[in-house]
Protein backbone atom coordinates (compact mmCIF):
# COMPACT_ATOMS: atom_id res chain seq x y z
CA UNK A 1 0.00 0.00 0.00
CA UNK A 2 1.25 3.55 -1.12
CA UNK A 3 0.40 5.14 1.79
CA UNK A 4 1.90 2.47 4.23
CA UNK A 5 5.68 3.12 1.97
CA UNK A 6 5.19 6.85 2.22
CA UNK A 7 4.63 6.53 6.20
CA UNK A 8 7.68 4.27 6.51
CA UNK A 9 10.05 6.01 4.88
CA UNK A 10 9.53 9.27 6.85
CA UNK A 11 11.24 6.70 9.81
CA UNK A 12 13.15 4.47 7.98
CA UNK A 13 16.52 5.26 6.70
CA UNK A 14 16.13 4.34 2.48
CA UNK A 15 19.75 3.86 2.32
CA UNK A 16 20.20 1.29 5.13
CA UNK A 17 16.68 0.05 5.53
CA UNK A 18 17.24 0.95 9.18
CA UNK A 19 15.79 3.15 12.06
CA UNK A 20 16.90 4.89 15.24
CA UNK A 21 13.55 5.30 17.48
CA UNK A 22 13.30 6.60 21.14
CA UNK A 23 10.63 5.66 22.98
CA UNK A 24 9.51 8.26 25.31
CA UNK A 25 6.22 6.49 26.48
CA UNK A 26 7.35 5.77 29.90
CA UNK A 27 5.51 8.41 32.10
CA UNK A 28 2.03 6.14 31.44
CA UNK A 29 3.85 3.37 33.06
CA UNK A 30 5.84 5.02 35.60
CA UNK A 31 5.32 8.46 35.39
CA UNK A 32 7.38 11.84 35.18
CA UNK A 33 11.07 10.38 35.54
CA UNK A 34 14.55 11.76 34.72
CA UNK A 35 14.76 12.80 31.61
CA UNK A 36 10.77 12.75 30.57
CA UNK A 37 10.38 15.68 32.86
CA UNK A 38 10.48 18.73 30.25
CA UNK A 39 9.60 16.71 26.80
CA UNK A 40 9.44 19.47 24.44
CA UNK A 41 13.65 19.96 25.49
CA UNK A 42 14.47 16.23 25.18
CA UNK A 43 12.46 15.85 21.99
CA UNK A 44 14.43 19.10 20.43
CA UNK A 45 18.00 16.73 22.06
CA UNK A 46 17.42 13.55 20.59
CA UNK A 47 15.93 15.42 17.14
CA UNK A 48 19.02 16.78 17.52
CA UNK A 49 21.29 13.66 17.57
CA UNK A 50 19.58 12.15 14.49
CA UNK A 51 16.66 10.10 15.99
CA UNK A 52 14.74 9.05 13.12
CA UNK A 53 11.24 8.95 15.65
CA UNK A 54 10.19 9.21 18.96
CA UNK A 55 7.10 7.21 20.52
CA UNK A 56 5.22 8.89 23.14
CA UNK A 57 1.02 8.85 24.03
CA UNK A 58 -1.47 11.12 22.37
CA UNK A 59 -1.53 13.54 24.83
CA UNK A 60 1.90 14.36 24.91
CA UNK A 61 1.45 14.93 20.76
CA UNK A 62 0.47 18.86 20.77
CA UNK A 63 2.80 19.84 23.61
CA UNK A 64 6.21 17.78 22.87
CA UNK A 65 6.24 16.36 19.55
CA UNK A 66 7.62 19.54 17.24
CA UNK A 67 11.01 21.08 17.60
CA UNK A 68 12.96 24.06 16.54
CA UNK A 69 14.34 22.90 13.21
CA UNK A 70 14.28 19.49 11.96
CA UNK A 71 11.56 17.63 12.80
CA UNK A 72 11.42 13.87 13.94
CA UNK A 73 8.95 10.94 12.83
CA UNK A 74 6.16 10.27 15.46
CA UNK A 75 5.23 7.01 16.79
CA UNK A 76 2.11 7.07 18.47
CA UNK A 77 1.61 4.43 21.15
CA UNK A 78 -1.82 2.65 21.62
CA UNK A 79 -1.81 0.55 24.98
CA UNK A 80 -0.51 1.18 28.42
CA UNK A 81 -0.39 -0.03 32.27
CA UNK A 82 1.32 0.99 35.46
CA UNK A 83 3.57 -0.13 37.76
CA UNK A 84 1.01 0.75 40.28
CA UNK A 85 -1.11 -2.02 39.29
CA UNK A 86 -1.66 -5.05 40.01
CA UNK A 87 -1.49 -6.93 36.69
CA UNK A 88 1.47 -4.32 35.13
CA UNK A 89 1.70 -7.11 32.66
CA UNK A 90 -2.06 -6.64 30.92
CA UNK A 91 -1.28 -3.79 28.46
CA UNK A 92 -4.75 -2.38 27.57
CA UNK A 93 -5.73 -0.04 24.76
CA UNK A 94 -5.61 3.88 25.46
CA UNK A 95 -5.32 4.79 21.77
CA UNK A 96 -6.89 4.38 18.33
CA UNK A 97 -5.55 3.89 15.19
CA UNK A 98 -8.19 6.75 13.91
CA UNK A 99 -7.52 9.06 16.77
CA UNK A 100 -2.98 8.58 15.66
CA UNK A 101 -3.98 9.34 11.88
CA UNK A 102 -5.72 12.80 13.28
CA UNK A 103 -2.92 13.75 15.18
CA UNK A 104 -0.74 13.46 12.08
CA UNK A 105 0.98 9.95 13.56
CA UNK A 106 4.15 8.59 11.03
CA UNK A 107 3.05 5.22 12.71
CA UNK A 108 1.56 3.35 15.64
CA UNK A 109 3.00 1.19 18.14
CA UNK A 110 1.51 -1.18 20.58
CA UNK A 111 3.03 -3.04 23.40
CA UNK A 112 2.25 -7.05 23.94
CA UNK A 113 3.31 -9.50 26.64
CA UNK A 114 3.78 -13.06 26.11
CA UNK A 115 3.24 -16.00 28.46
CA UNK A 116 1.05 -14.11 31.30
CA UNK A 117 -2.94 -14.14 32.32
CA UNK A 118 -3.86 -11.62 29.55
CA UNK A 119 -2.40 -13.00 26.79
CA UNK A 120 -5.04 -13.64 25.03
CA UNK A 121 -6.71 -10.04 25.60
CA UNK A 122 -3.61 -8.55 24.36
CA UNK A 123 -2.99 -11.03 21.27
CA UNK A 124 -6.89 -9.95 20.18
CA UNK A 125 -5.82 -6.66 20.67
CA UNK A 126 -3.04 -6.97 18.37
CA UNK A 127 -4.88 -8.58 15.77
CA UNK A 128 -7.37 -5.82 15.59
CA UNK A 129 -5.19 -2.79 15.69
CA UNK A 130 -3.06 -5.12 12.68
CA UNK A 131 -5.93 -5.04 10.95
CA UNK A 132 -6.99 -1.23 11.37
CA UNK A 133 -3.66 0.09 10.37
CA UNK A 134 -3.95 -2.46 7.06
CA UNK A 135 -7.19 -0.48 6.01
CA UNK A 136 -5.58 2.62 6.77
CA UNK A 137 -2.12 2.48 5.52
CA UNK A 138 -0.74 2.60 8.84
CA UNK A 139 2.61 1.22 9.72
CA UNK A 140 2.40 -0.63 13.23
CA UNK A 141 5.55 -1.52 15.50
CA UNK A 142 4.98 -4.05 18.04
CA UNK A 143 6.55 -4.08 20.88
CA UNK A 144 7.17 -7.87 21.75
CA UNK A 145 8.18 -8.80 25.26
CA UNK A 146 7.61 -12.80 26.90
CA UNK A 147 6.97 -11.91 30.43
CA UNK A 148 4.93 -13.62 33.08
CA UNK A 149 3.96 -16.79 35.41
CA UNK A 150 5.37 -18.72 31.70
CA UNK A 151 8.36 -17.23 31.39
CA UNK A 152 11.53 -18.44 32.98
CA UNK A 153 13.97 -16.31 30.70
CA UNK A 154 12.95 -13.07 29.09
CA UNK A 155 16.10 -13.48 26.69
CA UNK A 156 16.08 -16.67 25.95
CA UNK A 157 16.47 -16.77 21.95
CA UNK A 158 14.01 -19.74 21.55
CA UNK A 159 11.21 -17.46 23.42
CA UNK A 160 12.20 -14.19 21.66
CA UNK A 161 12.31 -16.06 17.93
CA UNK A 162 8.74 -17.16 19.24
CA UNK A 163 7.55 -13.37 19.97
CA UNK A 164 9.12 -11.55 16.91
CA UNK A 165 7.72 -14.49 14.43
CA UNK A 166 4.13 -13.91 16.34
CA UNK A 167 4.16 -10.62 15.47
CA UNK A 168 4.61 -10.77 12.09
CA UNK A 169 2.38 -13.68 11.79
CA UNK A 170 -0.40 -11.12 12.87
CA UNK A 171 0.37 -8.22 10.56
CA UNK A 172 3.31 -6.36 12.42
CA UNK A 173 5.32 -4.29 9.91
CA UNK A 174 8.55 -3.60 12.65
CA UNK A 175 9.04 -5.68 15.57
CA UNK A 176 10.94 -4.28 18.86
CA UNK A 177 12.58 -7.25 21.06
CA UNK A 178 14.60 -7.84 23.32
CA UNK A 179 18.52 -8.48 22.10
CA UNK A 180 19.59 -12.36 22.95
CA UNK A 181 23.31 -11.60 24.53
CA UNK A 182 25.18 -12.28 21.47
CA UNK A 183 25.07 -11.86 17.76
CA UNK A 184 24.73 -15.40 16.14
CA UNK A 185 21.66 -15.99 18.62
CA UNK A 186 19.75 -12.50 17.78
CA UNK A 187 20.66 -13.58 14.00
CA UNK A 188 18.23 -16.52 14.54
CA UNK A 189 15.45 -14.25 15.40
CA UNK A 190 15.90 -12.10 12.28
CA UNK A 191 16.63 -15.14 10.10
CA UNK A 192 12.76 -16.41 11.46
CA UNK A 193 11.10 -12.99 11.41
CA UNK A 194 9.84 -11.82 7.66
CA UNK A 195 9.77 -7.87 9.04
CA UNK A 196 12.52 -5.34 10.10
CA UNK A 197 13.65 -6.33 13.97
CA UNK A 198 14.88 -3.77 16.11
CA UNK A 199 16.18 -4.03 19.30
CA UNK A 200 15.28 -2.84 23.02
CA UNK A 201 17.65 -1.20 25.41
CA UNK A 202 16.25 -2.55 28.83
CA UNK A 203 16.87 -1.32 32.29
CA UNK A 204 19.47 1.80 32.22
CA UNK A 205 23.47 -0.04 31.34
CA UNK A 206 26.51 0.76 33.53
CA UNK A 207 28.37 1.89 30.52
CA UNK A 208 28.67 3.59 26.67
CA UNK A 209 30.40 0.58 25.68
CA UNK A 210 28.26 -2.06 26.66
CA UNK A 211 25.19 -0.26 25.32
CA UNK A 212 27.36 0.44 21.86
CA UNK A 213 27.73 -3.07 21.60
CA UNK A 214 24.99 -4.41 22.09
CA UNK A 215 23.53 -2.00 19.13
CA UNK A 216 26.54 -3.37 16.97
CA UNK A 217 25.83 -6.78 17.48
CA UNK A 218 22.17 -6.42 16.47
CA UNK A 219 23.43 -4.62 13.02
CA UNK A 220 25.69 -7.75 12.34
CA UNK A 221 23.09 -9.99 13.03
CA UNK A 222 20.87 -7.88 10.54
CA UNK A 223 19.19 -6.24 12.82
CA UNK A 224 17.07 -2.94 11.58
CA UNK A 225 17.82 -0.55 14.56
CA UNK A 226 16.87 0.48 17.89
CA UNK A 227 13.75 0.95 19.83
CA UNK A 228 15.87 2.69 22.74
CA UNK A 229 14.23 4.83 25.81
CA UNK A 230 15.99 5.11 29.23
CA UNK A 231 19.74 4.74 27.90
CA UNK A 232 19.61 7.73 25.52
CA UNK A 233 16.94 10.27 27.72
CA UNK A 234 18.92 9.08 30.68
CA UNK A 235 22.06 9.74 29.25
CA UNK A 236 24.18 12.37 30.29
CA UNK A 237 24.45 13.85 26.48
CA UNK A 238 21.31 12.54 24.61
CA UNK A 239 22.02 14.06 21.89
CA UNK A 240 25.67 12.89 21.55
CA UNK A 241 24.37 9.56 22.22
CA UNK A 242 21.64 9.33 19.59
CA UNK A 243 24.74 10.69 17.50
CA UNK A 244 26.98 7.92 18.55
CA UNK A 245 23.69 4.96 17.91
CA UNK A 246 23.19 6.93 14.59
CA UNK A 247 26.35 6.16 13.02
CA UNK A 248 26.28 2.88 14.27
CA UNK A 249 23.14 2.12 12.49
CA UNK A 250 22.98 4.13 9.42
CA UNK A 251 26.73 4.55 9.19
CA UNK A 252 28.24 1.09 9.83
CA UNK A 253 31.00 2.01 12.00
CA UNK A 254 32.76 0.51 14.77
CA UNK A 255 32.11 0.35 18.58
CA UNK A 256 35.66 2.30 18.78
CA UNK A 257 34.78 4.89 16.77
CA UNK A 258 31.30 5.28 18.02
CA UNK A 259 32.35 5.74 21.89
CA UNK A 260 34.84 8.11 20.47
CA UNK A 261 32.24 10.24 18.62
CA UNK A 262 30.14 9.95 22.34
CA UNK A 263 33.07 10.51 24.25
CA UNK A 264 34.23 14.12 22.67
CA UNK A 265 31.24 15.55 24.14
Amino acid sequence: MVGKLIRMERFMNRETGRTVIVPMDHGVTVGPIQGLIDMKDMVNKVAAGGANAIVIHKGLVEGGHRRRGKDVGLIIHLSGSTALSPYPNAKTLVCTVEEAIKLGADAISIHINIGNGSEREMLADLGRVAREARDWGMPLLAMMYPRGEKIKDEYDVGVIKHVARLAAELGADIIKVSYTGSVESFREVVMGCPVPVVIAGGPKMSSDREILEMVKGSIEAGGAGLSIGRNVFQHRDPTRMVGAMSLLVHENVGVEEALSFLQAM
